[in-house]
């Protein structure tokens, strides 16, 4: 049987090396993951003398990175060891999991102090301070820990795979417009992060079409000058037949929903919305 090996009271870095072998490594998903103290080994054997035994921010062998003071992290040693395996057993690596990895290689140093302003709340519902939650709680089921953690970055990278990919789309088939409000841009996909990502970038208004399902949704920055009310009666006049929300903060409007799949979307196309958003 495989061994996976970390130390007691893994972290983010240990849990996110042993998630990254067991989601990419050929033959390793159902490897069956040790504890230890931390910088020992799997029962003091020398460290990555066994091919089925790899050891994760532990012990001081190739997938560990305490013998140094380098800028790294044991996941950030995995991720490179994934990209030098031999001819045949290739793994994907994509622009997603680099940044991830980039971002667990700089809490594990502590970079996070440096953040926009590092003590709000906000950080306290991210995946570090949920695994801190969950060593009181539970401090000696390491095993929940890496479980937990686990679950947790595949939703996570799934979800950075899909900013990328909105971060393409916004760069490459986006449509800018002005409105009275200021710089916006319309797009024709089926990816909703595109939403959120443009309003980052500093677009006032992102409008989005799905292009199979018809749905749109207008959403706005949440600036109190802003009021989506008369955009709400023109697309009414301009379209009676489909559903029309304008949610109570008048940020947001929205013409069919995963949320409420009865909404019937509009016939308009994206050219004629852009058209009568600028007209407003």
């Amino acid at each position: 049987m495989k061994i996976l090996v970390t130390h007691f009271s893994p972290d983010l870095d240990a849990i996110c090396g042993l998630w990254l072998i067991k989601k990419l490594l050929p033959g390793w998903g159902q490897a069956k993951v040790e504890f230890v103290p931390a910088g020992e080994t799997f029962e003091n054997q020398p460290v990555d003398t066994n091919k089925e035994i790899l050891h994760i921010d532990t012990g001081f062998g190739k997938f560990d990175h305490h013998q140094n003071l380098d800028k790294t992290s044991a996941s950030k040693k995995v991720l490179e060891g994934m990209k030098n395996l031999p001819e045949g057993k290739s793994v994907k690596i994509d622009e997603a999991l680099e940044r991830l990895v980039e971002v667990v290689n700089e809490i594990d140093h502590f970079q996070e102090v440096y953040y926009p302003n590092p003590t709000a709340d906000f950080y306290n519902l991210g995946l570090v301070a949920q695994l801190d939650g969950w060593k009181l709680l539970s401090p000696d089921d390491h095993q929940k820990l890496v479980d937990l953690g686990m679950v947790a970055l595949d939703g996570i990278y799934k979800q950075l795979q899909n900013k990328v990919w909105a971060e393409k789309i916004l760069k490459e088939e986006a449509f800018e417009f002005e409105t009275r409000w200021g710089r916006a841009v319309g797009l024709k996909t089926g990816n909703d992060e595109v939403v959120h990502t443009g309003q980052k970038q500093g677009y006032i208004l992102v409008v989005r079409k799905d292009p199979k399902k018809g749905y749109l949704r207008i959403k706005t920055l949440p600036d109190p000058k802003i009021d989506l009310s008369r955009l709400a009666e023109k697309l009414q006049e301009a379209d009676p037949e489909a559903s029309w929300f304008l949610h109570i903060d008048k940020h947001q409007l929205l013409n069919g929903s995963t949320k409420n799949p009865k909404m019937r979307p509009t016939s308009l196309t994206l050219k004629q919305i852009i058209e009568i958003i600028k007209n407003v």
